[in-house]
């Protein structure tokens, strides 16, 4: 394994760590507001109180903001730990959350009629997660044909 390789497979790591963190506040925030009754302030308008409010907020009872956190949460984990398996954990969790964050920017637009700020944010951070986990299987699979 070459010192390059190496480095670009840490910077696309320490990355989505940092990405992670910032989707954990966001969500945790959003989880934070909603278990206290309160709407989450929304510099962009009242969209965010409309959205947490709405019937698509939830998942058979679940906060979709529980499941964010707890994707952010695996997301940061598998960002420190090296490995194949830990680049391909990140791949399956971002790829759901991708899928998720689409069908929810889905429902603001066409069903709910109100954007969060929060859910714009969350859906940005997750895709480039989602792109890093497949640049850092690409490194990683570059690496094990090199040796």
């Amino acid at each position: 394994m070459g010192w390059d390789r190496s480095a670009s497979d840490f910077r696309v790591r320490i990355g989505a760590a940092v990405l992670a963190l910032v989707g954990i506040g966001i969500t945790a925030y959003i989880l934070w507001e909603r278990y206290h009754g309160n709407a989450p302030v929304c510099a962009l308008g009242g969209g965010c109180e409309t959205v947490q409010r709405s019937y698509w907020s939830a998942v058979d009872g679940v906060p979709v903001a529980l499941l964010g956190l707890l994707a952010y949460i695996a997301l940061l984990g598998c960002a420190l730990v090296p490995g194949q398996l830990a680049a391909l954990a990140s791949f399956f969790v971002s790829l759901l959350g991708v899928l998720l964050s689409a069908w929810l920017s889905y429902l603001e637009l066409f069903q709910i009629h109100a954007i969060c700020e929060y859910c714009v944010s969350s859906a940005v951070i997750v895709t480039i997660v989602f792109i890093l986990s497949i640049v850092r299987m690409m490194l990683l699979n570059r690496d094990a044909g090199a040796g």
